[in-house]
This record gives structure tokens, sequence and C-alpha cells, in this order.
């Protein structure tokens, strides 16, 4: 048996965990642009000088927080892969154990998670360490879509579909928390019988309906001042974050001064605020143009998540991502938070009419609604992970297999 930790080195690690533990909870809540190391030693009564001799930078917190959770998922994936030997199993054993332990987070028993969204706000060395871990664990779950364990997929297919799982295991934890505990094991059952299966019923194929792109961006082809600047901040809050989206890192994107962004724009936080409303806008619309192109619930959903996904690798796109919502303007995010719930309610909505119709197997349609929703999520970043997809191939890549089941061959068109 080994001897008990010295009382010096206990009482170290009390507090360096208390201190990890709090910056989780206040970047989780602030992001990491909106969050000082002055407020994580207020929050554990503790001066700045204390938490600096822990770690002597923000990002070196901030990135000792991301490796101690990718710590914690590599150790999960371990566990997974003894436990199973083919990759559908391996998925279902890994959501089955994930939602487990988030089940002890929410009951108190395990440390906070920090998000890992504001991940690419982070520079220097800090930035490097946490990718390598990052691409580490996103490289055990590519493993599965490889022989001999899995079919036989191309590389960019076997990146996006890597790429579909991971993401949907990471945006799993925005929506769970509505769930009782105990009913977490169920929960991760249904979403890894809809990752392993799909949503077609028998016999359907997927060739959705192309709809007009021009016709669901608001400012579709606009070059005026209005519209750079919406698309410029989109790309900044999804890069760096809400708070890391600064008034200078926006004029920069469009190398122009503060005066004119301003002379624009009244403050940031309504010009972000616009774009959260261009976003649901474009939304809202795929929804209206995917009702009138298809005739049954699953030709409607095909039909709007390959416009959706085109239009996030378009000239107009992309969408916000909407995990900048968890750390917007407290005066901005409840109506924020209603408007994309709304919104994740009609994709259910959507999916409950394909079951009825017959077009759609029988699912749990809320939790389908989140992995959709976790899809276009996902996709701002999907030419990172699979640098081959295309505006014209990245439905083909990225949603038919959400939609058909993720390790269905590539050729594979419903399932038998």
């Amino acid at each position: 048996m080994d001897a008990p930790a010295p009382p010096q080195t206990a009482r170290f690690e009390r507090k360096r965990e208390a201190i990890l533990q709090a910056a989780a909870i206040l970047f989780n809540a602030h992001g990491l642009a909106g969050t000082t190391l002055t407020d994580v030693a207020a929050s554990v009564g503790l001066t700045i000088t204390s938490v600096t001799y822990y770690y002597r930078k923000k990002e070196d917190l901030a990135a000792a927080c991301l490796l101690r959770a990718m710590a914690t998922m590599d150790a999960l994936l371990d566990r997974a892969e003894a436990e199973a030997a083919t990759p559908a199993g391996r998925l279902a054993r890994f959501l089955a154990i994930t939602f487990a332990w988030r089940a002890e987070i929410a009951e108190g028993r395990a440390a906070v998670d920090v998000n890992f969204w504001d991940m690419r706000a982070l520079t220097g060395p800090a930035a490097e360490t946490t990718r390598i871990a990052f691409v580490a664990l996103f490289r055990r779950i590519r493993a599965w879509f490889q022989e001999p364990l899995g079919p036989i997929f191309s590389r960019a297919e076997q990146n996006a579909r890597a790429h579909l799982v991971f993401s949907a295991v990471i945006h799993a934890k925005t929506w769970i928390s509505r769930y009782e505990t105990a009913d977490y094991p169920r929960a991760a059952a249904r979403m890894a019988d809809i990752l392993d299966h799909g949503l077609a019923a028998n016999g359907r194929v997927w060739a959705p309906s192309a709809l007009d792109l021009g016709g669901l961006s608001p400012d579709a082809g606009s070059d005026n001042a209005r519209a750079r600047f919406l698309r410029a901040a989109t790309e900044m809050v999804n890069e760096y974050g809400y708070h890391g989206a600064s008034v200078d890192r926006i004029s920069a994107k469009l190398n122009v001064t503060k005066g004119s962004f301003y002379h624009h724009n009244d403050t940031k936080g309504d010009l972000i605020s616009a774009c959260f409303g261009r976003t649901f806008e474009v939304m809202r619309r795929a929804h209206v143009a995917g009702f009138a192109a298809g005739e049954d619930g699953w030709s409607r959903l095909g039909a709007i998540t390959a416009a959706l996904l085109a239009h996030q690798l378009s000239d107009d796109g992309p969408l916000l991502r909407l995990s900048a919502l968890s750390a917007t303007a407290d005066d901005l995010r409840p109506g924020l938070l209603a408007t994309f719930a709304q919104l994740t309610e009609r994709t259910a909505g959507l999916i409950s009419d394909g079951i009825a119709d017959g077009s759609i197997r029988p699912v749990d349609a809320t939790i389908a609604a989140e992995l959709v929703s976790g899809m276009m999520n996902a996709a701002v970043e999907l030419t990172r992970w699979s640098p081959a997809t295309t505006m014209t191939n990245a439905a083909e890549r990225f949603a038919k297999p959400l939609l058909i089941g993720v390790f269905s061959p590539s050729s594979h068109t419903s399932p038998s």
C-alpha cells in the first residue's frame, strides 16, 4: 500500500484542484477572454499571488484545465476500447461511460470539466500543447473508421466522420443537463443508436433536393459595409469566442480603423447580436425552403441539412457557432438561448413528422435534433479536420453519415 502523501504535498494538490475547478467554471461561463486570474483568485478566496504561484499566466491555467479534461476523455477511451472490440461497440461504450461521468459532475461527485470551445483563443506554447493533446484524441476516434477495425473509407471521409462523432460527444454536454441523471444511460444509448444506425427508414435513399442558397441568407452576395462586418464578426466569434472577438480583431479582419467600426456599429454587443439574428434567419429560411421542397420528413431533413452545410462553406457563410451562446453578455443570453431552443424544437418536430409518415425510423426525436444542431455547429471547423471537404461535397461527407449511420459505407444509401 502506498504511503500517504506528505501534508504539504496534499495541501498543494487540494489548492491546485480548487484553482482548476474554479477556473473551469469561470471559463465555461465567461470564456477565456472574459476571465482573469483575479476572478479565479477571488472565487477560491486566494490572493492573485497565490494563484500565480501555481500558474504564472492565465493561458497556463486554461491549458491545465483543458489538459485535465482531455486526460479524462483519454481514460474513457481506454475503457471503451478495452471493453468493446468493434467500432460500433466502442462508440456505445464510450458514450455510456462519458454520460456516467457527466452524471457524476452533475451530482457534484466529479470535478467540472472545461469547455473546449475557447481552445483556439490560446496562444504561445500552451496552445501547441493543448492542440497536440486534442489531435491525439481525434486520431483515436478516427481509428474506428480505418481498417482492420472499420469499413473502407477515404482519409477525407475518415477525418469528417471522426470530427462528426467527436463533436457530437462534446456537444452533448450542452443538452444532457436537461435530463435527470437517472436518465443519462438511456440518453447515451439513444444517441449511440442514432449515430450507429442513422435516421433513414428502410428503403430511403440519400438524394437531398437542392435549395436556393441565395434565398437562405438575408445578405447573400452583398458587399456592403453591414454585410462585411457581420461576416467578419461571425468569423472572429467562431475563432476566439464572444469576449475574444474584440473590436480590434474585427476591425483588423476588415482592415479598417476602430473609428470605422463605430461609424457602422453602435457597440460590439449589438453587432454580435445581429450576427446571431442573421444565423437564426438563415436556419429559418432553410426550414421553410426544405418543407416546400420535400414530400416527407426524410426528404425535408436531407434538403435542409445539405443546404445549411453548403451555406457554411459558401462565401455567404459561416453561421455563428452556437457554442458562443455560453459566453455572451448576460442581457443577451436568455433571448438567444430561447431562440436556439425553438429552432432545435422545430428540427425535432420535423423528425417526429418523418417518424409518423414512415420515412424516418423510430428514434428519440429530441436527441436526433440535438445531433443535427451539433453537426451544423461542428461544420464551422470541418475544413480544418477534413481539408478536402468543399461546399459541393460537405453534405455527402458530413450530413449523410449522420443520417444513414456513421459506420455505413460511403456508397450505402439506406439501412437494409
